[in-house]
Parts: structure tokens; sequence; C-alpha cells
């Protein structure tokens, strides 16, 4: 059986505010504006009749007291305990205001959320579906439901797609929503996370940026456990802490070949071959897939992908699993450069960096099991 594993870090499978995508830069302005308006004046202590009319005002205005999934409001009163004695509103529905001031009604005011489909995130999905990979592991994702909803609206709604039938993402440690979440064709039996392992250098302070989570896959009755990783990024570089999160991969990484010989370190590992945190994970016996000689890439993924300096993204493999690489090779074509890149014909779709689907290459290895 081949089984195909790949690792991308898509960059761009965030579901941010609608208002933030308006097109009209005086519209998306006023409803920012109103917004900030609008959660100042609730959180008032006290509700006059001047405040509460502004307030009913602003409701009206954006729809923000009625929810509907087929055209959300942009903004959106979310009420944790509506009811006759603790809603903002004098009845359901209704734009008037009941509340007498902040601590008589439970909830916040909350920009909507826009779904994934953008043109970045449709290309994206043609990386995904051009890779097919059978597992797959995805760095800068917000959250589980995010990747459900790229699985579900845009790889099989939007794209026509087969969907994968498994996936998992722990929120991690990165406040802006970064996180590392894998897709999977075969089931995901267990998952452990590493969130809270301790920054030896930085009492009281997490190691990993992100996670290392420890994905355990089921194939044909036996574990395949796959690492998840997005170490520290060099912008506001602190080389000591990549080299730290690195040091734990490599004890994560013996500790799990104790329970299975099927053991792969993924994703972005924020440095090159020649780095330090590399070699700490190399010394342990894992080996580059792209240092295999079914290889006929360049040697990066990253950007232009043409200098050793370009490589951040890896398929680490202990021995048992480097005899069983059949192919490895890289998705390019949802990177936008200019020039394009040598021998790499863009999906039509990407036409500039900001569709782009990535500035990385996606990576994978067919191994036969």
């Amino acid at each position: 059986m081949i089984v195909r594993i790949a690792t991308f870090n898509a960059q761009n499978l965030f579901r941010r505010p609608k208002a933030f995508n308006l097109a009209d830069a005086t519209q998306r302005n006023e409803v920012l504006a109103d917004f900030s308006t609008l959660v100042s004046l609730l959180n008032l202590t006290t509700y006059d009749a001047q405040d509460k009319a502004r307030i009913s005002a602003l409701v009206k205005k954006h729809r923000a007291n009625a929810w509907n999934p087929e055209d959300p409001p942009p903004i959106y009163i979310n009420e944790t305990r509506p009811g006759k004695k603790s809603s903002l509103f004098k009845e359901p529905g209704s734009t008037e205001i009941k509340a007498t001031g902040r601590g008589t009604w439970a909830g916040w005011a909350e920009l909507v959320r826009e779904e994934l489909d953008t043109e970045a995130v449709r290309n994206t999905g043609r990386v995904v579906d051009a890779v097919d990979a059978d597992i797959l592991v995805v760095v800068e994702v917000e959250d589980r439901l995010t990747l459900d909803r790229f699985n579900q609206q845009i790889l099989a709604g939007v794209l026509g797609k087969r969907p994968y039938p498994f996936n998992m993402l722990i929120d991690g440690n990165d406040s802006r929503g970064i996180d590392i979440g894998i897709l999977s064709r075969h089931p995901i039996t267990s998952v452990r996370s590493h969130l809270f392992d301790p920054d030896p250098d930085r009492p009281g302070e997490p190691l990993f940026s992100r996670d290392c989570p420890e994905f355990e896959i089921e194939l044909n009755g036996a574990p395949l456990i796959v690492l998840g990783n997005h170490l520290k990024s060099k912008f506001m570089d602190d080389p000591a802490l990549r080299l730290a999160q690195a040091k734990r991969v490599a004890e994560i990484y013996e500790a799990a070949r104790e329970r299975t010989p099927h053991v792969v370190v993924a994703g972005d590992l924020n440095d090159d071959l020649k780095s330090e945190p590399l070699e700490v994970l190399l010394d342990t016996g894992l080996q580059d897939v792209m240092t295999h000689s079914s290889y006929r890439g360049g040697p990066g993924t990253h950007g232009q992908c043409d200098e050793p300096s370009d490589k951040l993204d890896y398929l680490l493999l202990p021995p048992p699993l480097r005899h069983r690489v059949q192919h490895v090779a890289l998705e390019k074509r949802g990177i936008y450069w200019e020039p394009p890149l040598p021998d790499t014909k863009r999906f039509e779709e990407v036409t500039s960096k900001i569709n782009a689907a990535s500035d990385h290459a996606a990576l994978y290895v067919d191994l036969d099991f």
C-alpha cells in the first residue's frame, strides 16, 4: 500500500471579520467605527434614554440582533443568557433596549467572521488537491472548525474534490491563532499535546510557540505517529528558543519510537539543513526526504525555492521508513513569484501575492507500507 504524507504551510486558513473584506474602504471604515461606538456604549455602567436610542439605531443599522446563517450581519450581539430579566432587548427580534446598564445583561458585541471562500483559500485548495496526500500536516490554521470548513466548503464544495474523512487540530500557544492541524484519509486514533512543556530558559513560559502535537494514525492496524511542528520563526528571531524547541522535538521523537518504529517529524521548522536545530534532529537518525535519491527538485521549499536558505519545510523519517520511500516532490504552483519560478507553471488562478496559496511549497513523500 502506497501512503502519501505531506506538509504544507498554508498561511491563509483564517476566518477574519467580514467587514475587513469589504471592497469599499469608506463602507469598511464605517462598519468598524460603528462597532467601536457600539462597544463603548454597551460598556457604559448606566444607559440613559439617549444611550439606548444610539444603541438601538446601531443594532438596527447592522442587523446586529438577528442571526441569519445565509446572510450573516457584519456585527452581532451575542447574548449568553437571553431572557426576560437578563436580555439587552425588550423581546426577541426587537431593537428596543430594555437593559439599564452593562451589569444587567450578559453578552458582547462581535465582528462576525467571514467564511473561507476567498481566492487565496481556493488556491490553497488547489494545492491540497494537486498533492492529494493521504495524510497532510497543515501549518497556520486558525482552529479545527476552520480546518473542517476548508475541508467541506472549499475542497468538497467550491472545488468539488474528495474531502478528508478525518481532521484534527488542538489550539496552540500562539495568540494569533496560528496552529497546526492534520487532514487524514486514515483514522486518527489519538492526539498528544505538548502545549505545557516548560521553557527551561524562561521560567513559567511554555516552550513551544505553537505546539508539537503527536497525531497517531492507524494504517492497516499499525500505528503511525506524526509530530506536527512550527518552530519559532526568524521574524523577531530567537535562535536559542528554536534550538530548545528542536531539542525537545528530538526527545518527543525518541519517546514515540518506543511505541512504534513509524514516526514522522513534519512541518515548518523555520531553519535550513545546516542549522543547529536541524543538526539536533538529524543526530537522532532522522533524515530529510529531500535528500533521498528520488527527489529531483531544488533545495528550497519557500519563496524562490532555489537556495539552501529557502529550505524551511520538512518531512523527517527514521531509518525504517526511509527504506520505504518511493517518491519525493514539491508542489510549487501555488507560489507567486516574478519572474515565475524555474520549471514551474503557476496555477492560472494564482495571479498575485495577494491570491497566492502560500509562499511555501507543499512537500510530500510516497511510502510503501
